[in-house]
Formats: structure tokens, sequence, C-alpha cells
């Protein structure tokens, strides 16, 4: 089942999911091979869940919650609806999709809230500083 590809790519909660799912599974160590065995797929499905290309169906996300030994609802926990004609605008910022979850973004996150309030803002100034010399290295 293809997902939903309109001007943007695909559906926003397509890849919401499908983010949530790879983050699960790099956090518990699994590869796209191992995951995709335990749920009767090809680990290029996998890759096709994960990016929000392909959706996940109901009963395929089910069989994902019971292998990472989850709620069915982790998988939606952060998303935020657009707001509606009508409805007061909602204050959360929609979740940020752009950035690749890689086992390093994962343990930053899982660290972060360890860390001291001034702690994590020097860690944060770090990442600010070593970033924009990134792309000052890169503009060269």
């Amino acid at each position: 089942m293809v997902g939903d590809f309109g001007a943007e790519g695909p559906h926003m909660v397509d890849r919401h999911v499908g983010r949530r799912v790879c983050e699960k599974r790099i956090a518990l160590g699994f590869n796209q091979t191992e995951l995709g065995r335990a749920l009767g797929v090809t680990f290029q499905q996998v890759q096709k869940y994960e990016k929000g290309a392909n959706r996940i169906s109901a009963s395929k996300l089910w069989d994902i919650a019971r292998f990472f030994r989850v709620d069915i609802g982790y998988f939606f926990e952060g998303l935020v609806a657009a707001p509606q004609p009508g409805m007061a605008e909602l204050q959360a910022q929609p979740f940020e999709h752009d950035f690749p979850a890689t086992r390093q973004t994962i343990e930053i996150g899982r660290l972060a809230p360890r860390l001291s309030s001034r702690q994590q803002k020097l860690v944060l100034d770090l990442m600010r500083e070593l970033t924009a010399q990134g792309e000052d290295d890169g503009a060269d």
C-alpha cells in the first residue's frame, strides 16, 4: 500500500509514525533486517515504512508495537494536528521530521534530560557553535 504522496511527499502522519518506528528500533538495538524478519517483510519494506513512503497498516503497526513491547499510541506521541478553520490555534510546535534519526541523535535526546538546565544550555551552545562552524567550513 503506497503512502499518500502530494506535492510535499508522504503524509505527515505516515512520516511521523515511520520516524517513531525507526527511533524505537534503533533505541532497542535492532536493525531493519531483524525487524523485517519479525514482521514477515523485507528490510526494504521496513525502510519504506520508516520514511513514510509506504503506510503501515493497522495490523502491521499492531505487530510492531507488540514486537517493541510498547503501546500502539507510542507511535503517535508528539504528533500535532494542523489547525483547522474555526479552531483555536494550537500552542505546540509540530514535530520536526527533517533531521536523521541515528544512534547518536537518539542517545543525545535520551541523555539530555539527565543534565541540569545550565549543562543543557552549555551543550546546546556547543552544538550551535559546531553546526555554525560546519556551515562556515562548507561555504569555502
